[in-house]
């Protein structure tokens, strides 16, 4: 992506623009990592320094001008609905492991709509056990 030329000089492209050219381009699954999902969702107030997504592609990372963008492989489980809430959901939940994932998700439960919770009700075959297990009671409510 080419340089944003405004008023007061060239500026780097934004991460998010980038991101979704290059995920167009490639045909990778590109979300944005589980710290950030989490901060997105209200789980934490964490903002990782270093912009980081998950991806489908190789590990990398990209320059924007002065701001590095970490890419890193992810397991296809945790790209699984990307591009939609309950997909930053999944992330989140990956991120903060098995000891908080079923505090966390309760917490979520109220602000998730009825489709979400049966987004993530119906793809617990592709998560792992500890994951699986709180994803599917979403649907018995």
């Amino acid at each position: 992506m080419l340089p944003i030329e405004s008023r007061f000089g060239n500026r780097a492209p934004s991460p998010n623009k980038t991101i979704e050219a290059l995920a167009a381009q490639r045909g990778e699954r590109i979300a944005s990592s589980g710290a950030a999902a989490a901060n997105a969702l209200g789980l934490t107030t964490q903002v990782p320094l270093t912009p980081e997504y998950l991806t489908s592609g190789p590990s990398r990372t990209l320059t924007l001008g002065r701001q590095k963008v970490r890419l890193r492989r992810s397991p296809p489980w945790q790209l699984v609905l990307c591009g939609r809430r309950s997909g930053e959901v999944i992330r989140a939940l990956a991120w903060l492991g098995p000891k908080e994932a079923g505090t966390a998700l309760e917490q979520l439960r109220r602000s998730l709509s009825a489709e979400e919770c049966r987004e993530l009700a119906g793809v617990t075959a592709q998560m792992p056990g500890w994951l699986a297990e709180p994803l599917s009671r979403l649907a018995h409510g």
